[in-house]
């Protein structure tokens, strides 16, 4: 339970300076305008990759509750019991693991020093390769008619390996859905 929970910390470590990457696409030829209800679609929370180490029926309550309460905030009211939804909302937590190499070079040939001294010698590279995690929230709302992809909104930030309290938790993931759902409807 406990390693889950450092976990799932690392995975919503989204708090901290660093800024979230921010990505949009639409379908240009929908009339933003004429959608003013929705429901979730099935199924409404995906995580990917499928790993129980990261699954939380907290963190997508806490995903589904922001996105809620951001379509709320665009005009956009849950379609009411038995009627069709003008669009269907489905999020995602997408946790990739990335690399990046780094290389350094130190040395030469020549003479490097001063009056104490000096060296003399070959060139010595070193290349790291780091690895690190990067935790996206997509939000993709589908048409209520025929089911077509309409806005794709996301949201990445790499996790680093601090585990913040669930109060950061919640505050990041709102942060993060906020600034997805900032670019609904498209301008």
């Amino acid at each position: 339970m406990l390693r889950r929970l450092l976990v799932l910390g690392l995975i919503l470590g989204l708090v901290g300076c660093e800024t979230i990457s921010l990505d949009r696409d639409y379908d240009r030829s929908r009339d933003f305008a004429a959608y003013r209800t929705w429901a979730w679609a099935q199924p409404a929370f995906e995580y990917r990759p499928d790993d129980p180490r990261i699954k939380s029926d907290i963190t997508e309550q806490r995903i589904r509750e922001a996105v809620a309460d951001q379509l709320d905030q665009r005009g956009l009211r849950p379609a009411q019991s038995g009627s069709a939804a003008d669009l269907k909302a489905r999020a995602y937590l997408i946790v990739d693991q990335r690399q990046q190499q780094y290389t350094s070079n130190y040395g030469g040939w020549g003479y490097w020093g001063g009056c104490c001294g000096g060296y003399w010698g070959a060139p010595y590279v070193e290349s790291r390769t780091v690895y690190y995690k990067v935790a996206t929230i997509q939000v993709d709302l589908l048409d209520g008619k025929d089911g077509k992809l309409v806005w794709r909104g996301s949201g990445e930030k790499t996790v680093y390996n601090d585990a913040p309290t669930p109060t950061e938790r919640e505050s990041a993931i709102r942060e993060a859905v906020q600034k997805v759902l900032a670019q609904y409807p498209p301008h």
